[in-house]
């Protein structure tokens, strides 16, 4: 399974030279995973989630984010108020932001440089997907039992480079 941006400057198939069925892909706004939340409103990347894991059995998810992000641009304008919206309840953009909130506050208290910070937020976006992921009882289940591995990585869509996360290091080329 393969999470990415609805951006359509992002082709996660072409990206890894698949074919047509080789993947299972899930793209919305920023690459957002939700956290686990059993209510009835309506939750379609979290029901791909749980329809690749519990039944077709997926071995690996991948987060795939990238640069410049209109989304996690959103995200940080909103957060920083530079633009209204997250804390608008009738704003679709603004809750799903609201996802990387606390990511946002993390990047604005460790990453000093203005320059700096969306390149961040878009990888911290990655990070809160993954951390997202192992709050589904499903997943975390599988993870620890050795059936499914999260992997994360970002897309430099200027350059076509690829970075990897590794936990140990952060993100490196791939």
């Amino acid at each position: 399974m393969v999470v990415g941006c609805c951006d359509s400057r992002v082709d996660i198939v072409q990206l890894f030279s698949a074919e047509p069925g080789d993947l299972f892909v899930v793209r919305n706004v920023a690459s957002l995973i939700p956290p686990h939340n059993p209510d009835h409103s309506h939750h379609g990347t979290s029901a791909a989630v749980e329809h690749a894991v519990t039944t077709l059995k997926v071995a690996h998810i991948l987060v795939v984010g990238h640069s410049d992000c209109g989304g996690i641009r959103a995200c940080h304008d909103m957060c920083s108020v530079v633009a209204s919206g997250i804390d608008e309840t009738t704003s679709y953009v603004g809750r799903w932001m609201e996802i990387l909130r606390p990511g946002y506050e993390r990047v604005a208290a460790g990453v000093a440089d203005p320059a700096q910070r969306l390149p961040a937020l878009e990888q911290e976006g990655v990070l809160t997907s993954l951390r997202n992921l192992m709050t589904f009882p499903f997943v975390a289940t599988a993870v620890h039992g050795g059936e499914l591995t999260l992997h994360g990585c970002w897309l430099d869509i200027a350059t076509g480079d690829l970075k990897v996360y590794q936990p140990e290091k952060g993100f490196v080329a791939a």
